[in-house]
C-alpha cells in the first residue's frame, strides 16, 4: 500500500458536468456579490448612522460581518474552481478554510443568543434596558462571542494535524468540510468524531435552548401589550430574528447532529450550500427589508451623499467659471439700480403733479 503523505487535495465541487460550470459560476458570482453588498453595506450603515448606535444594531452589524466572513471563506475558491481545470488546494489552505468558516459559524451561534437576550430585555424589562444593556456589557457579550468562536475550532484544527492523509487526495465536496477530511484520512479519527459530535450537540443545544427560553418570555410579554402598534413592531422584530435562527439551526443540526452518522453526499452538499452561501445572502434582507430604522438610515446616508456631490459640483463650477460668476451678480445689481432710479423718478413726478393740482 502506498503510504506517501498527501499535502494537497482536489476539490471536486458541486458537479463535474462541464456544461454547468459557467452557469453555476455566474449564478454564485451574483449571489456572492449580493451577499457582500448586503452584509458589508449593513455593517457600514450601522457604523455610519448615529441613529443605529444601539445594542440591537450593534449585534446585527456583528452578525452581518460574521456572515460576510462565512461566505468569503468558501465562495471565492468555489468560483475559481468553476472556471479552472486546477482544483488543487494545499493542506494549509484547506485547514485555514475550515477554521475561518467554523469560527464564523460559532460566532454566529452566540450572536444569535445575544440578540435574543437583547430582545428579551427590551420587551420584558424596558425601563431597565439602558441600565442592563450598557455599552460595557454589550462589549463584553460581543467579546465572549468572538473569543469562544475563535477558540473552539482551534481544538478541532489541532486534532486535524494528528491525522495523516495517504489513501486519496480527492475531496468530493466544494470546500474543506471536516467530515470529508475524516473520510480520506489514513489515521483513525475515533478521537475527532466524538469531539465534533459532542461539542456540536452542546453548543447548538445550549444556544438554541437559550434563544427559545428568551422568546418564550418575549411572546408572553407581547401578548400582554395593550398597544396594537407596539405588539406589531415587537412581533416583527422577533419574527425576523426567529426566521434567521430557524434557517441557521435546522441546517446545522441536520449536518452535524443528525442521528444518522454522516448524511448522503448530495444531501450533505445541499445542507452545506444552504448554511455557507444561502443563509448569509438572506440575513441582510430578513433584517432590513421592512425595518423602518434601517431604511431611514439608508435614506439619510444617500441624501447626505447627494448633497455633498451637488455642493462639490457647485464649487467646482464656481472656480472654473469664476469670471462669469462675478459678472452675473454685478449685472443683476446694475439692472436693480436702474430700475430703482426709474421708480424713484416716477414717484417724484407724481408728487410734483399732485402739488400742481
Amino acid at each position: 500500500m502506498d503510504k506517501t503523505l498527501v499535502t494537497e487535495f482536489v476539490l471536486t465541487g458541486l458537479t463535474d458536468l462541464p456544461r454547468l460550470q459557467v452557469p453555476l459560476f455566474l449564478m454564485f458570482l451574483v449571489i456572492y456579490l449580493t451577499t457582500m453588498v448586503g452584509n458589508l453595506g449593513l455593517t457600514f450603515l450601522i457604523w455610519k448612522d448615529t441613529h443605529l448606535h444601539t445594542p440591537m444594531y450593534l449585534f446585527l452589524g456583528s452578525l452581518a460581518f460574521a456572515d460576510a466572513c462565512s461566505s468569503s471563506s468558501v465562495t471565492p475558491k468555489m468560483l475559481m474552481n468553476f472556471l479552472s481545470m486546477n482544483h488543487m488546494i494545499s493542506l494549509f489552505e484547506c485547514i485555514s478554510q475550515f477554521y475561518i468558516f467554523a469560527s464564523s459559524a460559532n460566532i454566529e451561534c452566540f450572536l444569535l443568543v445575544v440578540m435574543a437576550y437583547d430582545r428579551y430585555v427590551a420587551i420584558c424589562n424596558l425601563l431597565l434596558y439602558p441600565v442592563v444593556m450598557s455599552n460595557i456589557f454589550c462589549t463584553q457579550l460581543l467579546g465572549v462571542s468572538y473569543i469562544i468562536g475563535f477558540l473552539h475550532p482551534l481544538m478541532h484544527v489541532g486534532l486535524l494535524f494528528r491525522l495523516t492523509f495517504c489513501k486519496s487526495n480527492v475531496i468530493h465536496y466544494f470546500y474543506c468540510e471536516i467530515l470529508q477530511l475524516f473520510k480520506i484520512s489514513c489515521s483513525d479519527p475515533r478521537i475527532n468524531m466524538p469531539l465534533i459530535f459532542t461539542f456540536s450537540v452542546f453548543i447548538q443545544s445550549f444556544t438554541f435552548m437559550s434563544i427559545i427560553i428568551s422568546y418564550c418570555y418575549v411572546f408572553f410579554a407581547i401578548r400582554k401589550m395593550k398597544s396594537e402598534k407596539g405588539r406589531s413592531k415587537a412581533f416583527y422584530t422577533c419574527s425576523a430574528h426567529l426566521l434567521s435562527v430557524s434557517l441557521f439551526y435546522v441546517t446545522l443540526f441536520f449536518m452535524y447532529v443528525h442521528p444518522g452518522s454522516v448524511p448522503a453526499e448530495n444531501q450533505g452538499k445541499l445542507y452545506s450550500l444552504f448554511y455557507t452561501i444561502i443563509i448569509p445572502l438572506l440575513n441582510p434582507f430578513i433584517y432590513s427589508l421592512r425595518n423602518k430604522e434601517v431604511i431611514g438610515a439608508l435614506r439619510r446616508i444617500m441624501n447626505k451623499q447627494f448633497l455633498r456631490q451637488n455642493s462639490n459640483l457647485f464649487f467646482s463650477n464656481f472656480v472654473k467659471y469664476k469670471g462669469y460668476c462675478w459678472c452675473l451678480p454685478m449685472s443683476f445689481l446694475t439692472i436693480y439700480l436702474h430700475l430703482r432710479a426709474f421708480s424713484d423718478g416716477q414717484r417724484h413726478l407724481r408728487q410734483i403733479g399732485g402739488t400742481g393740482k
